[in-house]
């Protein structure tokens, strides 16, 4: 094979590359359904490369061959798109990019990348680690960041432990999440960056995004928003002018519950303090092209087109369970068992006014439904039961519809107790921080009708009244896991 010389693939790419920014800058002027189906497979690429294949192809393949030495080249320095190896690029996982770097920036004149990873716990490292290393410029004080303590319990454990604990960076407790003194108060030269939660699992912590995002840029340095439970079908962040999105994909975006998945969508020329010139420019491919090459934390291509089709219903599906969730929180409010109820749509919470200011329906106005805006607070509560500790145990252990897991997001709902699971090794101190009593039961609510979930708590609260609940399933299945480990 003769050598067609590096300037032929430079060429090449400089083509191809301007026809497919073209073409995202025809799918940002479509409507947030249209993206979240379509998103960066166009028809011709289906037809010149993928056999015609109207959905996007599966690349199950550890890394690209090349035509020769001078494409290798060409590619491996990173001077022309490539999928050399999986670890660094992979087709499918790119669709599944670029319909979230879509998604979030939706509706805004920025541009935005992402960056997939195989969970949202490596999102999280994925978005922070790079603005934890040494400033050249000023070595004299300790690193910190400032974060609130309401978050995910694998959350807190990266930053109370691997950060602080292991690696000696501060981690700056925001406890009042909706008080902008107490994140300032907090904020000095060696703050690398603000983190938030919101709306936060479980508590349903929330703040004025907006003044703190302000507030980061007011001393230079990034905002990184993990928006988990929201999704871009209820808020998007970068476009109100944050940093960096943190999405655990395994939850309410892939919904099916058949893979872990994590993504970091990120505006280009970002704010901060520290960092290169091309990290800050285009924060996503700087992670792909260099630490998480170094690093690894690369989602699988099934697990990425799994999450891909899901995500193309993530309008009406979100509409749908929130819904839902908010007659089932208006339920529990006024049950006799019930002490608390923490759902931002119910306006007796104290954030409701707040959060109704930022949790939109996308594209309510131009629904032929609504054909208005309408708010929508997502399909995560949580609530407190009476008589404390074993009463909602006792509660729980009767629910028979409702999955008792540790899961979220789930197309099927699913509850858990947080303080005996998600949040229970960050010890009873940490979760006071985090205001995670043990009589809080975390509900995230799936597809099913309102009414059958109402039903199950209902009977299962009713084991408060002294009634006895008799499950509808034998304690071990014949052909379940566990029967099997007991013939062992």
């Amino acid at each position: 094979m003769n050598s067609t010389g590096i300037n032929h693939y430079l060429e090449a790419a400089k083509r191809a590359t301007e026809w497919h920014q073209n073409y995202l800058k025809d799918m940002k002027k479509c409507r947030f359904d249209t993206i979240a189906v379509h998103g960066v497979y166009s028809m011709q690429e289906a037809l010149d490369f993928n056999q015609g294949s109207i959905i996007e192809p599966v690349y199950m393949s550890t890394s690209q061959c090349y035509r020769d030495s001078d494409e290798m080249e060409a590619a491996l320095s990173y001077q022309i798109p490539t999928w050399c190896y999986s670890r660094i690029a992979n087709p499918t996982i790119y669709y599944l990019e670029g319909v979230l770097a879509l998604l979030e920036s939706y509706g805004a004149d920025i541009e935005a990348s992402c960056i997939a990873t195989a969970s949202g716990m490596a999102a999280i490292q994925t978005a922070v680690d790079p603005f934890l290393l040494p400033d050249p410029k000023n070595l004299s004080g300790k690193i910190n960041f400032v974060a609130t303590t309401q978050v995910y319990g694998g959350t807190f454990q990266q930053f109370a432990v691997r950060k602080h604990q292991e690696r000696g960076i501060e981690w700056r407790k925001v406890v009042h999440s909706d008080d902008l003194n107490e994140w300032e108060s907090l904020i000095d030269e060696n703050t690398r960056f603000l983190y938030g939660e919101m709306p936060s699992n479980p508590g349903q912590a929330f703040f004025d995004l907006k003044k703190v995002i302000d507030l980061a840029h007011k001393y230079g340095i990034p905002i990184i928003v993990d928006s988990t439970v929201a999704t871009p079908a209820l808020m998007r962040p970068l476009a109100l002018g944050a940093d960096i999105v943190v999405q655990s994909v395994t939850k309410t975006l892939a919904t099916g519950g058949f893979g872990i998945s994590g993504a970091v969508i990120a505006r280009k020329n970002l704010t901060s303090r520290v960092g290169s010139p091309e990290m800050k420019a285009d924060f996503c491919m700087y992670a792909k092209t260099l630490p998480n090459r170094d690093n690894g934390p690369n989602l699988s291509p099934m697990n990425a087109i799994m999450a891909l089709n899901d995500i193309r219903t993530l309008r009406s599906r979100v509409d749908m369970q929130s819904r839902s969730t908010m007659t089932i929180a208006r339920y529990l409010s006024t049950h006799k068992h019930i002490e608390q109820v923490d759902y931002l749509g119910l306006e007796s919470h104290p954030l409701h006014k707040l959060a109704s200011e930022y949790l939109w329906l996308v594209d309510a106005e131009n629904d032929e439904q609504y054909g208005k805006k309408v708010n929508r607070y997502g399909h995560l509560m949580s609530f407190h039961v009476k008589g404390g500790a074993q009463a909602t145990r006792d509660v729980f252990d009767g629910l028979q519809r409702i999955w008792r897991a540790t899961d979220l997001g789930r197309i099927k709902s699913v509850a858990t107790i947080p303080a005996i699971s998600t949040h229970s090794q960050q010890g009873e101190e940490g979760r006071k921080l985090a205001g995670i009593p043990a009589n809080l039961i975390r509900l995230c609510v799936g597809a099913e009708h309102p009414d059958d979930i109402i039903k199950d708590l209902d009977q299962a609260l009713s084991v408060l009244d002294g009634k006895k609940i008799v499950t509808t399933a034998p304690e071990y299945s014949a052909g379940g896991a566990s029967s099997a480990k007991l013939r062992r």
